[in-house]
């Protein structure tokens, strides 16, 4: 199915996005316009910090783990697999940094969050992924 779907052979474009998350990331976006930014995508996937306030406290927390559990869980994936294997590309080397200040599993949940967003935007844009920067057509 991924094959023959335009958009899903787009977001295999990137490094780490198989059929599986392609198809997963698809069905679970359905409309790329419901999302007034791709930055949107982020804490709709739950892939965002939960924070606690309450007069001076201001708590901040693990991910909010809202929306489809099973995309997160292929974004999660995905980020995983970049990480660990391939070639170097600008957001691996972002996650590798954020890996040295941070630790390994905030490396990988923020690049999961990011790779959402890129994926959005490449869906949105009609663009496919270029390993040394921004997503162009």
């Amino acid at each position: 199915m991924a094959s023959e779907d335009p958009v899903c052979l787009r977001l295999m474009t990137m490094p780490g996005i198989g059929a599986v998350v392609a198809l997963t990331y698809r069905s679970a976006i359905d409309d790329p316009s419901r999302f007034r930014s791709s930055k949107n995508v982020g804490p709709w996937v739950g892939l965002t910090p939960s924070r606690s306030q309450s007069g001076e406290r201001d708590v901040s927390g693990g991910t909010t783990k809202a929306g489809d559990v099973n995309l997160r869980r292929a974004l999660c994936q995905a980020a995983t697999v970049m990480l660990n294997r391939g070639r170097s590309n600008d957001l691996r080397t972002w996650a590798s940094r954020v890996d040295r200040r941070h630790g390994r599993k905030r490396a990988m949940v923020a690049l999961a969050r990011r790779m959402a967003v890129v994926l959005h935007r490449i869906w949105v844009d009609g663009t496919t992924f270029r390993m040394e920067g921004a997503p162009t057509t």
